[in-house]
């Protein structure tokens, strides 16, 4: 494969702006909506006066258009090349990149009929349209930590003599998440067990501090998967338990260029459980 000059995309099993392994010419030419996406908002005029009421302004779905021409050595491989990426264009989620200087993903879906016309036998130009429900781009990096409980060891052991000297050592039960983008972002955390009655608090730079507090306790084997996303608490892969979840302070998320501290507690010390936050940078 031979990157070309110019903008390089990723759909599915189809690069675009590269010369494939069959000798195919993928030329991008067009990424449309890639820029920014929707925008939901209202304004209400404003009873004998000047202006209006601005609702709340919120990022709606992302349609983007990559369109271009394909040259390929021959009319059979230009027919495989046109199926290929109609089949990239999948009806499920899909992974788009975009291979800028720091590279951007997004989960797609084929929103719009795949248009491609032959100019000649061998040569074909192509406009696929779809559409990422999740606005933000992504960075293709994913980024992880995992962290025990809080723990404690040396320090005073009686009898002792004073003046003394306190040694103890405390392992911190946090996990340090840093979102390089310049939009929030939302991590997914995973508690193991066994352990008595999880939190999860995230302390902010300013002092703030938001928690999730789940009231039941968790087995050896327990798997608790908390999405800030979706707002959904699933155990075990199967069983919804957004019942048994207490939000303090809304969701924590990651804030553009920010780093938030996750701090795993719980009012049982064990050495067995551990909590796992997994999350990627964002943009606009």
């Amino acid at each position: 494969m031979r990157t070309l000059d110019g903008l390089r995309a990723t759909l599915g099993a189809v690069a675009l702006g590269v010369v494939d392994d069959d000798g195919v010419d993928w030329r991008l030419q067009t990424l449309e909506g890639w820029d920014s996406s929707e925008v939901r908002a209202e304004y209400t005029d404003r009873e004998s006066d000047h202006g209006s009421w601005a609702s709340p302004v919120y990022l709606g779905s992302r349609p983007i258009t990559l369109g271009g021409t394909i040259a390929a050595p021959s009319q059979e491989l230009l027919e495989e090349a046109m199926e290929n990426l109609r089949a990239a264009a999948g009806l499920d989620d899909t992974l788009l990149t975009v291979w800028e200087t720091t590279p951007k993903q997004a989960i797609v879906r084929r929103s719009g009929k795949p248009l491609m016309q032959y100019l000649t036998d061998t040569r074909a130009t192509y406009s696929v349209m779809v559409t990422a429900a999740d606005p933000r781009r992504y960075s293709t990096t994913l980024s992880s930590g995992t962290t025990a409980l809080p723990s404690a060891s040396g320090g005073l052991t009686p009898p002792a003599t004073f003046p003394v000297t306190f040694s103890a050592t405390t392992v911190a039960g946090s996990i340090a998440a840093v979102n390089a983008g310049k939009f929030e972002t939302r991590p997914l955390l995973t508690i193991t067990g066994p352990v008595v009655s999880p939190a999860v608090s995230a302390l902010y730079p300013d002092g703030s501090v938001r928690q999730l507090l789940y009231s039941l306790d968790l087995a050896a084997g327990d798997v608790l998967v908390i999405d800030t996303d979706a707002r959904t608490v699933v155990l075990n892969g199967a069983v919804s338990r957004r019942r048994f979840l207490t939000v303090a302070g809304d969701w924590p998320i990651i804030p553009a260029q920010t780093q938030v501290t996750y701090r795993f507690s719980s009012p049982t010390y064990n050495a067995a459980p551990t909590l796992t936050a997994t999350w990627r940078s964002a943009w606009m």
